[in-house]
C-alpha cells in the first residue's frame, strides 16, 4: 500500500520509496514501545496537504482510532506539525492536531530524509490531548524499561540503524555501540547532548571509552551481560546514563546506552529543599516568638490580682498557644501544608493538661477524617476549636468532676466541618443573643477566614458546635 499511495500522490523515487519501506516494518515495535499511534505521512504533489502512507497501532493498549487512516489526507490547518516538518526539516514535540477522525491529539513528529538529505516523508507519534501526562514519560518508556529496549533493539543490525529514525521520537539520548566497541547509531537527543558538554567531533565511528561517562569497562559489562544504571557530574549538567547489554540467548550484540538529562530536574529538587528548609525555619521562628510572648503574658498575669482580668490574659495565653501549635506542625514537616488533625491533637493535649490542673477529669477525643491545609488555614481553625473546647472546659462541667468532649473532622467535596461536642450541661441559647470577646472571635474567624459559618445547639445532654469552612 505505501508504494501504490507514493506513486500515486507523490514525486518520490523509487530508492525513496525502498527506504520508507524498510522503516515501516520497524513502526510496529515501536507503536507498542511508545504505547501509541504511529505513522508515516507524506507531502503530495499539494504543498498544503499530506498523505497517510503507513500506520502502526499498539497492541499492548488502546489505539486513538477506530479504523485504518492509510490513505487519508493531512490538511496543513488540522495538522500544523506534520506539514512544519515535511518543509522544514525541524522535529516537533505535542503540537496540537486534529485527526482525520476529527480527535485532537498532541504530535511529535521527525522528519525522514534519504541519504541526499532530501526529505522524504515524516514519522509521527499521536497521544491523546486529555492524558494527565507529560511527553517525557509518553516517550521515555524506553529509559524506563531498559529490558524491554535491550529485547526491542537486539534484532537490528548494524546496517538497519540509519531507517530506526523512529528513535528520534524518544526524548533519551540513545546510543548504539557494537561487539567492538564502536559506536553504530546516535539519535538526535545524544547528539545535542554530547554537543551541550563540548563534544565537537561525530559520535558515529567514535570508541565506547571516548563516549562512556561513568568509570565502566566494556569489556567487563560484555562479560558480566548486566545492564547497570550510573549518574554523572559532567560539568554542570547531571547525566544518568543505563548501559543496557543487547543480548539473545547466549550471545551478546553489543551495548545500548541510554542517556537523560537530569539538570532541571535535580535544580529543582535543590531548590524545593532549600524553600522547605527556609520554610521549616520561619514557622521554627513564628512559634518561639509566640511562646515567648505567652510567657511574657503569664508572667504579667501573675502579677494581676483581679480575677476577672487575670481570667482574660489565661484566654490571650491559649490563643497565642494554640496558633504556636500551628507553626511547630509545619516547622517539622518543612512544607506550608499540615494535617489538621495533627495540629487538634496536640490542641486537644494541651486542653488535657489544663483539665487536670483544673482536678477535673476530662476525657477528650478526636476523630473523623484526614485533611491537608495551608498554614493560614490551619490557624485560623486551631484558634476557633482552641476556643470552642476552652468554653466546654470552663462552662459545660461546673457541677461536675469528669466529663467527655469530641472533636470530628468530616471532610467534603467543596466545604468541610468540624465539630465539639460535649456531654456538659448545657445552656441557655438565648444567651447567645450576648455574645462573648471569645464567640465573637471565632464567628469573625470562621466568616471571614474561613469562608464558612457556624452552628451551636445546647441542651440539658450537651453542646454541640459545628463550622463549616471552604476546602
Amino acid at each position: 500500500m505505501l508504494k501504490k499511495l507514493c506513486k500515486l500522490h507523490t514525486d518520490l523515487s523509487k530508492e525513496d520509496i525502498a527506504q520508507l519501506e524498510n522503516i515501516e516494518k520497524s513502526i510496529p515495535m515501536f507503536a507498542n514501545l511508545v504505547k501509541g499511534d504511529i505513522f508515516i505521512d507524506c507531502l503530495t504533489r499539494d504543498h498544503d496537504v499530506a498523505i497517510v502512507v503507513s500506520e502502526a497501532k499498539p497492541t499492548n493498549c488502546k489505539s486513538l482510532y477506530k479504523s485504518y487512516v492509510v490513505g487519508k489526507i493531512a490538511l496543513r490547518q488540522n495538522e500544523p506539525a506534520a506539514l512544519r516538518t515535511l518543509e522544514i526539516g525541524m522535529e516537533t514535540t505535542d503540537l496540537k492536531a486534529i485527526t482525520q477522525e476529527n480527535i485532537v491529539v498532541k504530535q511529535n513528529t521527525v522528519p525522514i530524509k534519504n541519504r541526499d538529505d532530501k526529505i522524504i516523508g515524516v514519522l509521527i507519534m499521536e497521544k491523546d490531548i486529555t492524558e494527565d501526562v507529560t511527553q517525557s514519560r509518553n516517550v521515555e518508556i524506553l529509559s524506563q524499561t531498559t529490558e524491554q529496549l535491550s529485547e526491542t533493539l537486539m534484532n537490528i543490525k548494524d546496517s538497519d540503524y540509519e531507517n530506526a529514525v523512529a528513535y528520534n521520537l524518544i526524548n533519551d539520548g540513545i546510543l548504539a555501540i557494537n561487539e567492538l566497541g564502536v559506536c553504530i547509531y546516535v539519535n538526535y537527543k545524544a547528539e545535542e547532548l554530547y554537543r551541550k558538554i563540548g563534544y565537537k567531533d561525530k559520535l558515529v565511528g567514535m570508541s565506547f571509552d571516548n563516549l562512556v561517562l561513568n568509570e565502566v569497562n566494556f569489556h567487563d559489562m560484555m562479560k558480566e551481560k548486566k545492564s547497570i544504571v550510573l549518574e554523572a557530574n559532567v560539568g554542570k549538567f547531571v547525566l544518568q546514563t543505563k548501559y543496557a547489554v543487547i543480548k539473545k540467548l547466549n550471545n551478546v550484540y553489543g551495548i545500548i546506552m541510554l542517556i537523560k538529562d537530569l539538570t532541571d530536574i535535580k535544580e529543582k529538587e535543590k531548590e524545593l529543599i532549600l524553600k522547605a528548609v527556609a520554610i521549616r525555619e520561619i514557622h521554627h521562628r513564628v512559634k518561639n516568638n509566640l511562646q515567648t510572648i505567652a510567657s511574657i503574658l503569664r508572667l504579667q498575669s501573675r502579677r494581676i490580682d483581679n480575677a476577672e482580668a487575670k481570667r482574660a490574659f489565661d484566654e490571650s495565653i491559649n490563643r497565642i498557644l494554640s496558633i504556636a501549635t500551628t507553626h511547630e506542625v509545619l516547622s517539622q514537616k518543612g512544607i506550608d501544608d499540615a494535617d489538621i488533625k495533627t495540629i487538634l491533637s496536640k490542641i486537644k493535649d494541651n486542653a488535657i493538661r489544663n483539665s487536670i490542673q483544673c482536678n477535673k477529669k476530662i476525657s477528650i477525643e478526636l476523630g473523623g477524617d484526614n485533611l491537608k491545609i495551608n498554614s493560614d488555614k490551619a490557624t485560623s481553625i486551631a484558634i476557633v476549636v482552641n476556643e470552642f473546647i476552652e468554653n466546654s472546659l470552663k462552662h459545660a462541667f461546673d457541677d461536675k468532676d469528669e466529663g467527655d468532649i469530641q472533636i470530628t473532622i468530616n471532610t467534603g467535596q467543596t466545604y468541610s466541618s468540624i465539630s465539639v461536642s460535649d456531654s456538659g450541661r448545657g445552656f441557655d441559647m438565648k444567651l447567645l443573643e450576648n455574645e462573648t470577646l471569645g464567640l465573637n472571635i471565632v464567628r469573625s474567624i470562621v466568616k471571614d477566614k474561613l469562608n464558612g459559618n457556624i452552628n451551636i445547639q445546647s441542651n440539658e445532654n450537651g453542646t454541640k458546635s459545628v463550622f463549616y469552612f471552604k476546602n
